[in-house]
């Protein structure tokens, strides 16, 4: 943390709600935060886990766990949906433009979640875990989407 009174910086305020967030995560592998920011607010969040309405993993285990799927293959296996995935969907939900906003994310991104990213018109990731995946890395890339790993002042 950085100033007088040990006031956290915005990446360090940002980051630290995406790990909130990602405490109510209910995957069994991973717990990942999301929030979408613009302008120093926080637009929308997400975190992984079970469809709406729908049994968690914890009650109904992990089938990618079962069958020794290795990270980062094989998403579709998963019941679960990503959390910018969802921090996406809910901006829909509610008529909110994620257009140029900043998403902070506990982890990169796969590649599935970075054609979200793009197409939701996203300006900046800001992540702080490592998740291989090198499709996320060229996407991102060539769709021009700042991307900055998180670091902790």
């Amino acid at each position: 943390m950085s100033g007088i009174n040990q006031r956290p910086t915005i990446d360090e305020y940002f980051m630290n709600m995406a790990h909130l967030v990602s405490e109510r995560s209910t995957c069994l592998r991973r717990k990942v935060g999301a929030v979408v920011v613009e302008d120093k607010r926080i637009l929308t969040s997400g975190y992984n886990g079970a469809p709406k309405g729908l049994a968690h993993c914890a009650e109904t285990g992990c089938v990618r766990e079962l069958q020794n799927v290795p990270s980062g293959e094989r998403h579709e296996l998963c019941r679960g949906v990503h959390a910018e995935q969802n921090a996406i969907i809910q901006a829909a939900v509610f008529g909110v433009s994620v257009k140029g906003a900043t998403m902070y994310i506990t982890n990169y991104p796969c590649s599935v979640c970075a054609k979200m990213i793009l197409n939701a018109g996203l300006g900046e990731v800001v992540y702080e875990g490592e998740y291989e995946d090198n499709l996320a890395i060229e996407l991102l890339t060539e769709g021009q989407i700042i991307v900055r790993k998180f670091v902790l002042e």
